[in-house]
């Protein structure tokens, strides 16, 4: 069977603004995809023209099997989709909310009924099912938008920047139920996400996008060690900048950091933190903190676009 998501050259502009520039994307059965990029990048408007929201300015793309342009009604029958700005009636409740998407999708009553029971238990909200939404806190909101999503057990869930605004213990309960989904019953899941940590947690493969565009894509593993040395990051003083630069950037490339701060490649690794200290010290630097990472998904990014990624480690 052919792949759930297929994009050729997928692009879409708004004016002069061309939001999406030619991505090319491909997906596997039973697969979490992660479409990772700051605000701005273009991640939910590619989401919007795989999910028939948005007719694509040139390019195609197949969705469970189907052109999302020529045949977007069958599209939309074999996908969920969680919006980030999806409206949710606040006078409703779960219950109410789950029974009309239910006859929606043409279930019968019996049919819709216990699987209204099924997904309110599978996300955690059977106790607040009679409840109107406009009581629920922002996690539980967000559990039901999913719970939404999955009434006519789509063949491909796209879940965009789910955890928006969420506080990190509803954030790793949303993260443990899209495993869930995942390895239970074998769903292929597309998440876009600002979120270092969510991509890292949670897909198989990344796709990072920045300005339209698609610059790195692969396993989190191998991205990260394509990345190669470790980073230090020393902060000094504003008027020792320029001395510790010079000092620093003879053990290692410099990398994208914040102000005061200098940031290298370390060539050596952990053992070449001993020579770097020492030759800031034979200068006369006074060094304020140190510390050394291991290469992230935001040094990928950073190595790929030349700056880190704004909020990503929120």
């Amino acid at each position: 069977m052919e792949n759930p998501i297929e994009a050729v050259d997928l692009s879409r502009a708004f004016g002069e603004i061309q939001a999406v520039d030619s991505i090319n994307l491909s997906v596997s059965h039973g697969e979490v995809f992660g479409f990772l990029g700051p605000n701005g990048a273009g991640k939910s408007t590619a989401v919007r023209m795989l999910t028939t929201l948005l007719k694509p300015t040139s390019g195609s793309a197949c969705v469970a099997g189907f052109d999302v342009v020529k045949k977007a009604p069958s599209v939309r029958k074999r996908i969920g989709v969680a919006l980030q700005d999806a409206a949710i009636d606040p006078l409703m409740t779960g219950n109410e909310l789950l029974r009309l998407q239910c006859v929606l999708h043409g279930l019968p009553k019996r049919s819709g009924e216990k699987r209204c029971k099924e997904l309110l238990e599978r996300v955690g909200l059977t106790l607040a099912g009679d409840r109107r939404v406009g009581a629920y806190s922002g996690g539980m909101r967000r559990r039901l938008d999913l719970a939404l999503s999955l009434v006519h057990e789509p063949e491909v869930l796209f879940l965009d920047e789910p955890t928006t605004g969420l506080d990190p213990t509803s954030r790793m309960a949303l993260w443990e139920e899209v495993r869930s989904l995942n390895q239970e019953l074998g769903t292929t899941v597309f998440l876009t996400t600002q979120y270092l940590e969510e991509a890292d947690q949670l897909a198989e493969r990344i796709a990072i996008i920045d300005n339209g565009k698609i610059v790195r894509e692969g396993s989190p593993i191998s991205l990260k060690s394509a990345v190669g040395a470790p980073t230090l990051r020393i902060d000094v003083s504003e008027d020792s900048l320029e001395a510790a630069r010079i000092v620093m950037t003879r053990f290692g490339e410099e990398r994208p950091a914040r102000r005061n701060r200098i940031a290298i490649g370390l060539d050596r690794g952990t053992p070449g933190i001993t020579d770097v200290m020492k030759a800031l010290e034979e200068d006369g630097l006074e060094v304020h903190h140190v510390e050394l990472d291991e290469p992230s998904l935001d040094d990928v990014f950073a190595d790929a676009t030349g700056r880190r990624l704004e909020g990503g480690q929120a």
